[in-house]
């Protein structure tokens, strides 16, 4: 009894895994340098941010207002940025309805890192196909880790173990 459910939880685990695999294989390639699909933009708060400047890593967080999976892990990200850690943590905001859309979404989850707002150039050179999606890029600018759906604290803190 104890086997099959060893072997079923196997099965359910690879499973998950492949599918994971399968929905990133269209998103950056690892090592992949993002100083080219990067631009500066505007903030929530107005300023001009670009997450490519070199010399500290980052995670770029890529979401939808709308997106019941993004209001569900955003608070995971918010956790994640409030571990004190030396990685700036950007959420990038694209189709969404308008800019109070996305004030809305901020202020419900109270997130405290940088909110840039997107657009569908941004959107087709970070190649994102579903929300939320998420790189990790070291300080060097290249991409470490990817994912789209959702991602707990613990998964995006077990991510930073590939920065050098």
């Amino acid at each position: 009894m104890i086997k099959n459910l060893l072997i079923q939880a196997l099965f359910f685990v690879g499973l998950f895994l492949l599918f994971s695999w399968f929905k990133e294989l269209d998103m950056l390639e690892i090592n992949q340098d993002v100083s080219q699909s990067a631009e500066t933009m505007t903030s929530l708060s107005g300023e001009q941010i670009s997450i490519a400047t070199p010399g500290k890593a980052k995670l770029v967080y890529f979401f939808a207002p709308w997106c019941q999976v993004c209001n569900f892990s955003i608070d995971n990200l918010e956790s994640f940025h409030q571990q004190g850690l030396d990685i700036e943590v950007y959420a990038i905001a694209l189709d969404y309805e308008n800019e109070d859309a996305v004030k809305q979404f901020v202020s419900r989850h109270e997130l405290s890192f940088p909110i840039l707002l997107g657009d569908n150039q941004m959107k087709h050179r970070f190649k994102i196909k579903g929300y939320p999606s998420y790189y990790l890029v070291d300080k060097h600018n290249k991409v470490v880790a990817k994912s789209m759906g959702y991602s707990t604290e613990v998964g995006m803190l077990a991510r930073t173990l590939l920065i050098k």
